[in-house]
């Protein structure tokens, strides 16, 4: 059994049910998370990109006081739309050595490996699809560089607020003291701000959370009827929790390969977490994790905050 069907079988058969997050990122997928990025709404892309659009001097003069030469490795990268204005301050500054873009989506490694060294002449590119960790390890194997790894596009709140300290120490362990880390992290703000971001007008979180359904019924022989689920989104602002579910309106059975699976009417499957923090809580949870933080990067607004980490 592949694991992309294991893990599908494993959340629609638990109680309550849920798909893994990281499978929405099929080709089409990514298209769809472009166009939420690229949305009214969706502020946290603005406002990552008001920082590396504008910072990128100061982040790059404080990673250089830590480090002369340093590979770059990105998890999740995306199109490289944010990180491009770093690497490019960085290869001006002849301090990269290696970058090395790390994704799920096969498709987005090519399209990096592809264009991303045109934008950015002499770039020394080595793309790997798949889990962070384990491809964080095979980094590791071919090259001993001082590391800054970076984790952008909040892309850090898709863990539930318990889950991040686990990521943040599994990380800590692969890397070496010295090393660096810049995350990025959506804050706590208007509740009504953050859930406009998650419910767009245009629907296009609606389609990206459906599309994996279609993907399941593309990859692994299911028969969902997307029209028998509609997309539903909801923030907490105690708890900094804005959660997406996917809302089954009618009783009904889907087969997944030889599996059946039953859905009573109204019965929601959790599709995805967007955890949002306070500065305080931020810094409170990394310095347990084994980093000593660096320096907070805002955008205007002070919406987000890109965290530069040093490992102690």
């Amino acid at each position: 059994m592949n694991k992309f069907l294991k893990d599908v079988l494993q959340g629609l058969q638990s109680s309550p049910k849920y798909l893994d997050s990281k499978y929405f990122y099929d080709k089409k997928g990514d298209e769809l998370f472009q166009k939420i990025m690229a949305s009214d709404e969706y502020y946290l892309t603005n406002a990552e990109m008001e920082i590396f659009s504008k910072q990128s001097g100061k982040i790059a003069d404080k990673v250089l006081t830590e480090a002369k030469q340093i590979d770059v490795v990105e998890f999740g990268p995306g199109d490289a739309v944010k990180s491009i204005h770093l690497l490019k301050e960085l290869m001006q500054r002849h301090s990269i050595s290696n970058y090395f873009p790390i994704d799920i989506s096969e498709n987005i490694i090519k399209v990096l490996s592809k264009h991303l060294p045109v934008q950015i002449p002499h770039l020394r590119l080595k793309g790997f699809a798949g889990e962070y960790f384990e491809m964080l390890s095979l980094v590791n194997e071919i090259s001993s560089n001082q590391k800054l790894v970076l984790f952008l596009g909040a892309n850090i709140g898709n863990f539930k607020f318990n889950e991040m300290p686990r990521f943040c120490k599994r990380l800590r362990c692969l890397l070496s003291a010295g090393d660096m880390v810049l995350i990025g992290f959506d804050l706590k703000k208007d509740p009504a701000k953050i859930l406009a971001a998650y419910n767009d007008k245009a629907g296009y979180t609606k389609e990206f959370n459906l599309n994996l359904l279609k993907r399941i019924n593309k990859e692994l022989n299911g028969n969902f009827k997307i029209n028998n689920f509609q997309h539903y989104a909801t923030y907490d602002p105690i708890s900094g929790a804005c959660r997406s579910y996917l809302i089954s309106i009618k009783q009904q059975s889907v087969k997944i390969e030889e599996a059946e699976i039953n859905f009573e009417k109204n019965e929601p499957v959790f599709m995805e977490i967007s955890q949002k923090y306070s500065v305080k809580e931020i810094d409170e949870i990394l310095l347990e994790c084994g980093f000593e933080v660096m320096s907070h990067f805002f955008d205007s607004d002070k919406y987000f905050t890109d965290v530069l980490l040093k490992c102690s």
